[in-house]
């Protein structure tokens, strides 16, 4: 909690939206992200979002909704602030972390009863913030709604803009005289953002190429709306300012991967990896080919003599498929380079002339 009366409290990073200073959001397609949730608003769309939630449950085996359900039911019990009670409860938790700062850090001697005088204050201070946390939850919840269905749970996306309230809360400074949930806005939607940058996609990309992937998919719509079709890589890159060798990388970004396991057809029986291609993959009739072509270079290299056959074989890696160097040929059988280089001359010669030519000619074709 930032203020003035405490001095290690000084330098706090400040966070104030009414001057424009608010934390990066990494999801710029938010619609009606802008807008300010006023506490009869909120309160109005987290009623109905707990009656739906009830109303879908009754028949719903689904125990995600029964968490998220129960979860709704639970922070609907905390009555709303008034300004009041948000300036009330801060100064209460101001005192207590002045309480706390004297209890541990203070130099300064205490007796027995000051010490318990304190104690009280760090307690109420912390009855204060969990009061304050928990009567802003349903803001939380009221701005996780927008970014459902986009690759993480409902309940994951409140456990990271809780995160983003509790940081709310501690930079809060009541002194300036505007609303908690004002304030607290911003950083549940940078909490929010932040977590599905790095937990929405199986494989996690950077935040600065999420924040491209993000511009340049609300532009592709953008420009779809405005033209009737698919806009070009050239005239995307010309209407984001991205370099184009860089859209089509972006585009396969931001498609989300699908499992190969996962089942397709109308019976849902067959997994979706048994109908693609594997492009690699020889087919039977080379396969069929390959094996006669190699049967039949074997039986034509065995017409040759014993060395000769060896010099060939290494120096082609037919047996193991690592070609050797003329050098290397040479120091396995004690032979100059050059004698190496002959008796290769002399087994091309006698491999293109008579009936080995003949067996072998039909695979050059």
């Amino acid at each position: 909690m930032t203020s003035s009366a405490l001095k290690e409290f000084d330098n706090e990073e400040d966070l104030d939206v009414v001057m424009g200073d608010e934390p990066t959001d990494l999801v710029d397609d938010d619609p009606g992200a802008d807008d300010i949730l006023d506490p009869t608003d909120e309160e109005s769309a987290f009623d109905l979002a707990v009656d739906r939630g009830s109303r879908r449950g009754q028949n719903n085996d689904n125990p995600s909704a029964d968490l998220v359900r129960v979860y709704l039911n639970g922070i609907g019990k905390t009555a709303l602030l008034t300004a009041e009670d948000e300036v009330h409860l801060a100064q209460t938790i101001e005192v207590g972390l002045y309480a706390e700062y004297l209890l541990t850090d203070s130099d300064e001697p205490l007796t027995r009863a000051k010490k318990r005088d304190l104690k009280v204050l760090v307690k109420e201070g912390r009855k204060a913030r969990s009061h304050l946390l928990e009567a802003n939850l349903r803001l939380v919840v009221s701005l996780a709604k927008r970014y459902t269905g986009r690759g993480m749970p409902l309940l994951d996306l409140i456990q990271e803009g809780n995160l983003g309230l509790i940081r709310a809360m501690e930079k809060f400074d009541y002194a300036k005289g505007f609303k908690f949930s004002t304030y607290a806005t911003w950083w549940i939607r940078q909490a929010i953002t932040r977590g599905m940058a790095d937990q929405s996609r199986t494989i996690r990309l950077p935040v600065h190429l999420v924040e491209q992937v993000n511009k340049l998919s609300r532009i592709k719509r953008e420009m779809y709306q405005q033209l009737g079709r698919e806009a070009t890589n050239e005239e995307l890159a010309e209407e984001s300012g991205i370099d184009e060798s860089k859209i089509e990388l972006l585009l396969r970004q931001s498609r989300d991967p699908v499992s190969l396991d996962m089942p397709v057809g109308a019976d849902e029986e067959a997994p979706l990896g048994d109908f693609i291609e594997d492009s690699e993959a020889a087919d039977a009739e080379s396969a069929v080919v390959a094996s006669l072509r190699h049967s039949d270079i074997r039986d034509v290299i065995g017409t040759l003599e014993d060395r000769e056959q060896d010099v060939i074989r290494m120096r082609y890696g037919l047996d193991d498929g690592v070609p050797r160097t003329l050098d290397q040929i040479g120091r396995q059988f004690g032979l100059s380079r050059e004698r190496v280089r002959q008796i290769e001359r002399e087994v091309m010669r006698k491999l293109r002339d008579g009936q080995r030519a003949e067996k072998l000619r039909e695979y050059a074709m």
